[in-house]
C-alpha cells in the first residue's frame, strides 16, 4: 500500500472459518473486536475516510460481510499527536542506506503517543522510501546518529551486524564530576554487569547481583574533560541493554545530566525541552556487508558547553 504522510499501512488477516461461522458481522464488527483498544467510533470514522483498504488497494466497506482468509489493510492515527519541534539531519544517503542526525526529544519509530511525529515515519514521507527500517534504536531522549536501510533485501546483512556486535559505536555525555573516580576514568573506567528490568517501574532498568560470567552489559567510560562539577565523558558500549548507559552512569553515582528516568522517574508527559537530557550518539562505524567499504558517520550535533 502506499504511504501516506510517510506513515505505512498496517495488515491484518481474517482468521479462517467455516461457512456461517465468521466472528463477526461485518467489517466494522470485526476490527473493533480485533483491536478492542481502538474505539468503534474510531473505526467508523477510518472506514468513512477510506483508511482501511482490501487487498486490491480499493476501500472497504464498514458492513461488508467477511470472507475466509481476507486481508485488509488500515493506517494507524493518534488523536491530537503533538508536533515535535526539531529536527533531524540526513548525513548520509544512498542505495542501501540512509544515515540521519536525530534530535533529542523525538522518537526513532512509531510507539504509544507517537506516529508521525517519529523519525522513521518523517524520513520516508521526506525521501519516499517506502521500505526504510531502522537497523538500531536510541531512545527518544538521545539525540545522535541512527543509521536506516534502505532495501528490505539487504536488512538482514547489516542486522547481523549488530546481532554480532561487530559495530563501533561511541557516545557523549555530561554528568557530575567526581574526584574520587577521576584518575581511573581518566584511563578508561571498564564498567560490567547484569541490567535486568527493574521491578520499581517498567520504564526503568536496573543492576542487579550476578557472577560476572552472566553479565549482560559492557561499557568503557572514559573522562574527557571537567569544569567545576560538571565533566565531559565518552562512552563505548560493547553491548546494547536498553538504557545501558543511563544505568551504568547512575551506578557510578554519575547520573547525566537532566536524565528524567536514573535515577529519579519524573511523571510521563514532564519533559522540557530546555533540558535535553546530555546524551549523544556521536558517531558509528562498522565494515559494509554489502559494499565491503568502512562506514564512519559523525553527529554533527553537540552538548552543553562546561
Amino acid at each position: 500500500m502506499p504511504l501516506r504522510g510517510g506513515l505505512g499501512a498496517s495488515r491484518v488477516v481474517l482468521p479462517s472459518f467455516a461457512k456461517g461461522r465468521a466472528p463477526a458481522a461485518c467489517l466494522l464488527d470485526f476490527m473493533a473486536q480485533r483491536f478492542a483498544s481502538v474505539s468503534r467510533a474510531d473505526w467508523t470514522q477510518r472506514f468513512a475516510a477510506g483508511d482501511v483498504l482490501l487487498a486490491n488497494g480499493s476501500p472497504a466497506s464498514a458492513d461488508s460481510p467477511l470472507h475466509s482468509g481476507q486481508t485488509l489493510y488500515y493506517y494507524r492515527t493518534v488523536a491530537e499527536e503533538k508536533p515535535i519541534p526539531f529536527a533531524a539531519h540526513v548525513l548520509w544517503q544512498d542505495e542501501h542506506l540512509v544515515v540521519a542526525d536525530k534530535p533529542h526529544f523525538l522518537p526513532v519509530v512509531p510507539s504509544g503517543q507517537y506516529l508521525r511525529e517519529t523519525l522513521l515515519v518523517r524520513l520516508k514521507e521526506q525521501l519516499q522510501l517506502p521500505h526504510l527500517s531502522p537497523l538500531h534504536r536510541i531512545d527518544r531522549d538521545t539525540a545522535g546518529v541512527v543509521v536506516f536501510g534502505v532495501r528490505a533485501q539487504d536488512r538482514g546483512a547489516y542486522q547481523q551486524l549488530f546481532r554480532q556486535r561487530s559495530v563501533d559505536k561511541v557516545y557523549e555525555c555530561i554528568a557530575p564530576y567526581r574526584a574520587a573516580l577521576a584518575p581511573a576514568l581518566a584511563q578508561g573506567l571498564e564498567r560490567s554487569s547484569r541490567i535486568e528490568p527493574s521491578p520499581a517501574h517498567f520504564m526503568q532498568q536496573c543492576e542487579v547481583d550476578a557472577p560476572p560470567h552472566q553479565h549482560n552489559a559492557h561499557t568503557t567510560i572514559r573522562l574527557l574533560a571537567h569544569q567545576g562539577q560538571w565533566a565531559h565523558y565518552q562512552l563505548h558500549p560493547r553491548t546494547g541493554q536498553r538504557h545501558q548507559l543511563r544505568v551504568h552512569m547512575a551506578a557510578l553515582g554519575l547520573p547525566i545530566r537532566y536524565d528524567g528516568i536514573y535515577p529519579t522517574l519524573t511523571p510521563e508527559g514532564s519533559s522540557n525541552y530546555a533540558e535535553p537530557l546530555q546524551l549523544l550518539a556521536s558517531s558509528i562505524a562498522f565494515a559494509d556487508p554489502i559494499t565491503g567499504q568502512h562506514r564512519f558517520f559523525a553527529s554533527q550535533r553537540s552538548l552543553l558547553a562546561l
